[in-house]
């Protein structure tokens, strides 16, 4: 089945400490179901220095979200919207829209 959300797509955050966030998808984890989210879902680990990190100090990343949370912005609206796979003239598989019908790639 061809992937509803993939890398570089512009999503809306539903649900968790970012609801309502806008941002990019930077990495897709297929196998766990989960999305990472330019800019959302911050993860802060006080590092203790070591040789490798002589400095130490805070490291803030970027954490999976699951793909249920997550929903692909409308590129009409800027809302979030579901997926639909159509076939376009050339039977090539492109996402569509639901909420404006509009097509996402392709």
């Amino acid at each position: 089945m061809a992937a509803k959300i993939k890398k570089g797509d512009k999503v809306v955050i539903l649900a968790g400490k970012n609801k309502g966030t806008h941002g990019t998808v930077t990495k897709v984890l297929p196998k766990v179901d989960k999305v990472v989210v330019e800019g959302a879902n911050i993860a802060v680990r006080h590092r203790k220095p070591t040789q490798q990190n002589p400095q130490g100090g805070i490291e803030r990343s970027e954490a999976p979200l699951h793909v249920s949370n997550v929903a692909l912005e409308d590129p009409k609206t800027g809302k979030p919207t579901r997926v639909r796979m159509e076939t376009n003239k050339d039977g090539k598989k492109v996402r569509v829209a639901a909420r404006s019908g509009e097509t996402i790639d392709g």
